[in-house]
């Protein structure tokens, strides 16, 4: 039943741009050309961030503000085998998955921290590659609080996903 979805959602934009008069190619062709100078926009700000992400982990300074940061987030009720995730998670999504897999076979899937950690994988986002990617098609200068109100909502996140992974 659910292969026939993709198939009959196709069929009904076809047949509503029909009863339209709507010229689907044409549309599809002017989509593709914004879309290729959105790349072309977007690219260099989106190279920046991999590339910081990459000197980040490469460089030993995750593994230092882990050190860190671990016994303040202890206070706040994270644990500090999720300090990594917490620092990793709004840099990379892709790395944050795969440390979510290695803390999930070091503790278990049932664990308190393997609860806590997908919980903060699956509701968190990679703040700086999304604002890599929308504010660099901003017009507007006046972002300076964008990324800040964002990490601080993640990490405000954070805090009550692990306060309410210890009732579950």
């Amino acid at each position: 039943m659910i292969s026939y979805v993709l198939p009959t959602l196709v069929g009904l934009i076809i047949l509503y741009s029909a009863i339209k008069r709507v010229k689907i190619y044409d549309c599809f062709i002017d989509g593709a050309t914004a879309s290729i100078q959105l790349v072309r926009s977007a690219f260099p700000y989106i190279a920046a961030i991999f590339i910081a992400i990459t000197l980040f982990k490469e460089s030993g300074l995750s593994q230092k503000l882990t050190a860190l940061l671990a016994t303040p987030l202890s206070y706040v009720g994270i644990p500090s085998e999720l300090c990594e995730l917490i620092m990793l998670t709004p840099l990379s999504g892709s790395g944050s998955l795969a440390l979510l897999e290695d803390i999930i076979s070091t503790y278990g899937a049932d664990s308190y921290i393997a609860r806590c950690a997908c919980v903060i994988s699956g509701a968190s986002e990679t703040v700086f590659y999304i604002s890599a990617v929308y504010l660099s098609e901003c017009k507007s200068k006046k972002l300076s609080y964008a990324i800040p109100v964002a990490l601080f909502a993640t990490f405000c996140g954070t805090v009550v996903a692990c306060l309410i992974c210890r009732f579950i």
